[in-house]
């Protein structure tokens, strides 16, 4: 398998993916993303952990419809992101996500 389409499939299914590519791949660009499908997917749980609260607290402050409305913000932006590392995988780029990238970088072992 070609190193871009092994780097893009790191990101289909997320960390699970991301994990078999980093276990059993030793090119450092597929360790590469597959190290940051990981840890993007870690983020992505953060974030939609922290959204959760704050939409809580919204909705405890009677504010619910801000929530309501902001959510689907929030879950295309976080396809849109996914598409795009996709995509830069394909074209056999090493896009560093900010922190995320770094990690990636020294788990891959340059």
């Amino acid at each position: 398998m070609e190193e871009n389409v092994a780097g893009l499939l790191c990101y289909i299914v997320g960390w699970v993916t991301g994990l078999i590519f980093l276990l059993i791949d030793k090119r450092p660009f597929v360790r590469f993303h597959a190290a940051q499908s990981i840890g993007l997917s870690i983020g992505v749980i953060i974030v939609y952990f922290a959204v959760g609260v704050l939409f809580g607290m919204l909705h405890m402050m009677h504010m619910g419809f801000l929530a309501l409305a902001a959510y689907p913000l929030v879950g295309l932006g976080v396809f849109v992101l996914w598409i795009f590392m996709m995509y830069k995988a394909y074209q056999h780029e090493k896009f560093m996500l900010p922190i995320i990238g770094n990690i990636a970088e020294g788990m891959a072992g340059k």
